[in-house]
């Protein structure tokens, strides 16, 4: 068994791993190459070029990088045509993979994509795109089976592996612990998680620590934690706190996002799946988000949700701040972040809504997602 695979980005390397390790349970002897990342390599994965020359966000900055992604794609689909696969696996990454997908299923091979494109939030008329290029989708998020379902599209929702791997409960002293944190007990401690791309880093990244500055000059015992996903954006962190946040109590770990969340009273994060992290750790938050000007220009005039931050969508209203492009302001971002610091009972009403929205996540993923790429290959 020769199952192909591309992940986009560091969180759908997490999703292919686990992937990864439930089909090989039902197929010991499969092989699996394409794009991935340390964890999917960890699997035995082999990938051909790096994830990180995917991991590209927004509609205007990707079209720098266009020609090298097309590249990576015809070369993806020259190998594939010359050592078929008998299953192809598309992670996310939709604008890369879906074109992928389409060309592959034409020339006979069942294509899954694992992690809806947000269709039911934008653009919904690439419902169309998407039914030419895929033989299954599989959904991590309730609400998007249907809106399949409503366009004919074969579904399969398989529920969100991170629900699976994160418990009901968690320790913020064990994980302070596990970072090496030597901070009091007591000390109230708040996150920032600017995002795992540059780009994300350098529109979200000064903001974050203007916010923190805000907030340390309000209540100076507050303690303040960021997780870089990788040494390359460890050292642009270390470089941007030099210089703009020295006096500030701030601790800068590579990696361990999960455990500096735990560790924390409060997050302030970038929209994406580190929001539903936070909301499966029952850890408050306060979300931004920033693009280029002109991709926030078209976006607006194709959104279809009022809202982005995960947690909000999975509940159909606001169960915590969002802010977006000129609203993420320290003069925003700051009093949100202090009053979950302040009130309780809040704090206490989120974490029972979280419970709630964890359970409905929580439905053992990769072997759903498996057993649904197993049916898919007896009935082709």
């Amino acid at each position: 068994m020769h199952v192909a695979m591309v992940a986009g980005e560091l969180s759908g390397d997490l999703l292919g791993a686990g992937l990864i390790a439930a089909l090989r349970a039902r197929y010991p002897q499969a092989r699996f190459s394409g794009i991935g990342g340390p964890e999917m390599l960890a699997q035995g994965f082999h990938t051909v070029a790096p994830l990180e020359r995917l991991a590209v966000m927004g509609l205007v900055e990707v079209l720098s990088h266009l020609p090298e992604l097309l590249r990576i794609r015809r070369a993806l689909h020259q190998h594939w045509l010359a050592d078929p696969p008998q299953v192809f696996v598309g992670i996310d990454a939709p604008d890369f993979n879906l074109g992928l997908e389409r060309r592959l299923r034409a020339r006979g091979v069942p294509t899954v994509h694992y992690v809806s494109p947000s269709v039911w939030a934008w653009r919904p008329w690439r419902v169309r795109k998407i039914a030419r290029a895929v033989s299954l989708m599989l959904t991590l998020l309730p609400f998007e089976a249907a809106f399949y379902r409503d366009h004919g599209v074969p579904v399969r929702h398989v529920g969100h592996p991170l629900a699976d791997a994160i418990p009901l409960r968690s320790d913020p002293l064990l994980a302070r612990r596990s970072l090496h944190l030597d901070w009091p007990a007591e000390a109230k401690v708040v996150a920032l998680l600017p995002g795992s791309r540059l780009g994300e880093i350098s529109r979200l990244g000064p903001v974050f620590l203007e916010t923190a500055r805000w907030l340390h000059a309000r209540r100076p015992e507050l303690r303040f934690l960021i997780p870089a996903a990788t040494r390359r954006l460890h050292e642009v962190l270390t470089a941007l706190r030099d210089q703009s946040a020295p006096a500030l109590p701030l601790a800068l770990v590579q990696g361990h996002s999960r455990a500096a969340m735990a560790a924390a009273d409060v997050v302030l994060l970038a929209s994406g799946t580190a929001t539903l992290e936070a909301m499966l750790l029952k850890r408050p938050m306060v979300v931004a988000y920033r693009v280029a000007p002109a991709t926030a220009w078209i976006a607006r005039r194709l959104l279809t949700v009022s809202h982005f931050a995960l947690p909000n969508l999975l509940a159909g209203r606001e169960l915590v701040p969002e802010f977006i492009q000129e609203a993420a302001t320290a003069a925003n971002l700051g009093p949100a972040v202090l009053r979950w610091l302040d009130e309780t009972v809040t704090r206490e009403a989120l974490t029972a809504e979280f419970d709630v929205l964890h359970d409905q996540l929580r439905r053992d993923a990769s072997r759903q997602a498996a057993t649904a790429i197993a049916e898919l290959l007896e009935s082709s």
